[in-house]
């Protein structure tokens, strides 16, 4: 537990550095570009790639800046293009996953077996189980009709979201950003 506190407290510093906070601000204006380009299949089903800034966000810059970042990012694509009623639950759920990301990734060494770990954890708990419950609230569905479309668009995206960031993530190091932006000195 201790160590989870720290883990907070080490990020929440993060915020205090004003490159830092730049960075997380580029991060939250990447993801809400990204979110312009999402496929709307249906009301309930929406595929798009604005996970990768604020999974990037938390894994460089720890659980307490990736829920921020995760926070306005829902908060201003939502202003700037509203796609259906603004649902505070669906906030909360960015924020989540952005924490479980930073928590199970920040200040480790990229590793498949900690990507699958943390986007598996995000998608059954948040994307698939909590997420689902917001959307049965917010139009009136019952929740086991939404959850098998829901199920399998997880199903799909899994893996999909699995490469994509781990790909990213290895670019990154390999191009050493992880030990710039963990310098003092960027």
């Amino acid at each position: 537990m201790k160590r989870l506190k720290q883990l907070f407290k080490d990020s929440f510093r993060e915020l205090k550095d004003t490159r830092k906070m730049a960075m997380a601000a580029m991060f939250v204006a990447i993801a809400v570009v990204l979110g312009f380009y999402r496929l709307q299949l249906t009301e309930f089903i929406r595929i798009g790639f604005d996970f990768l800034p604020k999974e990037m966000a938390a894994m460089l810059l720890g659980p307490s800046v990736g829920c921020v970042v995760a926070a306005f990012t829902d908060i201003i694509s939502y202003a700037l293009k509203p796609i259906g009623a603004f649902f505070p639950g669906l906030t909360f759920s960015a924020m989540l996953a952005s924490v479980i990301y930073g928590t199970i990734l920040y200040k480790k060494p990229v590793c498949l077996k900690r990507v699958i770990l943390a986007n598996g954890l995000v998608t059954v708990f948040v994307n698939l189980l909590l997420n689902t419950y917001w959307m049965s609230i917010l139009y009136g569905n019952a929740y086991m009709v939404l959850f098998p479309t829901r199920a399998v668009k997880q199903l799909i995206m899994f893996p999909i979201e699995v490469i994509l960031f781990y790909s990213v993530a290895k670019m990154f190091e390999r191009a050493n950003i992880f030990a710039i932006v963990r310098t003092k000195n960027i």
